[in-house]
């Protein structure tokens, strides 16, 4: 008897620690699906960076307009710095990809004395000294969207961009049996998100009989992405998948094969409402990885939590599953734009007014 106490205690205990731990990580509820990293994950000293309200938030960019994504990144972080009253201004400066735009904007917000930065670096390098002169000046940094070369930043939000590109290579391998050639339209050149979904791809790909036989960069937008599938469909129409980086991209190469008149192949997609209903309509082969824009929500919720003086994990992971066609259906509108993007915490207000159909 006193053994099966022992082990009951033991279960109690156990549970207590795992609660323990799960009430810290709800504590702060920065995105659905985002998850502590389970190993070398320091804690953000508890008081650290606390400092009473109001508060001025700054954001460092990489490109606002680069595509219909990162536009509506931009909507959700100002989306959520608005429902935070305690948040009196909210700057967001666009480095339009250009690497010493974001190192003068940066430097711009450390001079404004904001209290909280937030950071989508252009390169795996641009923004790393400019962090670190925040870091120095006590203005806690918060990384999402692109990882750097340097641990100088308070906390990430990272989604998983390895995962993000295996998730759509394990739907192609699946698709092909293994075997086949396939087209790889990546994202802008450089950037690391781009870099580091395209590894997910080649783990993916180890030990199959699948060959890239065309690899471009489609920067992530559809007039790029049209040029350069209308290109390698006109050099070789014979390719049995396409892995695409980004749904703009993936509408792009849809539109071209149904301009030609040829079977889609399998391809991969994202969480875009005019992919949903292309692949609703078309009936095609593919899967959906999720990258939400509302990280950009995610970023300000960090920024917030650190000046309450809440203690947070350094790295935060964003890796969700992927969706299937029945998932995409309870998220598709029909009556909202191709340049909408899900899941999404804007509302209804606001979805219509940003991308009402006209």
């Amino acid at each position: 008897m006193s053994s099966i106490i022992r082990k009951i205690s033991l279960s109690v205990l156990l549970a207590g620690v795992v609660f323990a731990t799960n009430s810290f990580a709800q504590e702060v509820p920065l995105l659905d699906g985002v998850t502590t990293r389970a190993e070398n994950n320091p804690t953000v000293e508890e008081g650290k960076y606390k400092k009473d309200a109001p508060w001025v938030i700054g954001m460092s960019s990489f490109g606002v307009n680069a595509n219909t994504w990162t536009v509506q990144v931009a909507h959700e972080a100002q989306a959520a710095a608005d429902r935070d009253k305690r948040i009196t201004k909210f700057v967001l400066l666009d480095a339009g990809f250009d690497q010493k735009k974001q190192v003068a904007d940066i430097e711009d917000l450390i001079a404004q004395k904001v209290d909280a930065i937030i950071v989508q670096p252009v390169t795996s390098t641009s923004a790393n000294a400019s962090i670190e002169k925040a870091i120095a000046a006590g203005i806690p940094v918060v990384l999402h969207t692109g990882r750097i070369e340097s641990d100088a930043y308070t906390t990430e939000i990272q989604g998983g961009a390895e995962h993000f590109g295996k998730v759509m290579g394990d739907f192609l391998v699946k698709e092909l049996g293994g075997k086949g050639n396939i087209w790889v339209l990546r994202g802008l050149a450089g950037h690391p998100e781009d870099t580091n979904r395209y590894n997910g791809l080649k783990q993916s790909l180890e030990g199959t009989e699948i060959k890239i036989t065309a690899e471009e960069h489609g920067d992530w937008q559809y007039d790029k992405a049209k040029k350069v599938c209308e290109t390698l469909y006109l050099n070789d129409p014979n390719v049995a998948g396409i892995w695409s980086s980004g749904a703009d991209m993936t509408r792009a190469c849809v539109d071209v094969f149904k301009q030609f008149g040829t079977p889609i192949p399998p391809i991969s997609g994202e969480g875009n409402n005019g992919f949903f209903g292309q692949w609703i309509a078309d009936g095609f082969k593919s899967v959906s990885s999720e990258y939400s824009p509302a990280q950009g929500a995610a970023g300000v919720r960090a920024a917030v939590a650190l000046l309450e003086g809440k203690a947070l994990h350094k790295h935060y992971d964003y890796n969700p599953p992927g969706w299937d066609l029945e998932k995409v259906k309870k998220y598709y509108r029909d009556d909202l734009s191709a340049n909408v993007w899900w899941p999404s915490e804007l509302s209804e207000e606001q979805l219509k007014q940003f991308y009402a159909k006209q």
